[in-house]
């Protein structure tokens, strides 16, 4: 009830730190075989360069997003030491 202290605003930007967890996790049991072969690898072999190829792009996305709306510039560490 009340104004929600801004440490505690919705940061949708972070739902690009959930991508990795997707590609390694949720979806690995799809991709799981050998063929077909892309660029000569095993198909889960593929995959899984191409996630972690893709998990520093998701990162980047996560804090440009969060920078944007003011996140992260110069606040102070919320909860833990001062």
């Amino acid at each position: 009830m009340g104004h929600r202290p801004s440490a505690t605003r919705r940061r949708p930007a972070l739902l690009w730190l959930l991508l990795p967890y997707v590609l390694f996790l949720v979806v690995l049991p799809l991709v799981n075989r050998v063929t077909p072969t892309v660029l000569g690898l095993p198909f889960l072999f593929f995959w899984m360069l191409l996630a972690t190829l893709l998990t520093p792009l998701a990162v980047w996305l996560a804090r440009r997003g969060d920078l944007r709306r003011g996140h992260g510039r110069g606040e102070a560490p919320t909860g833990g030491r001062a």
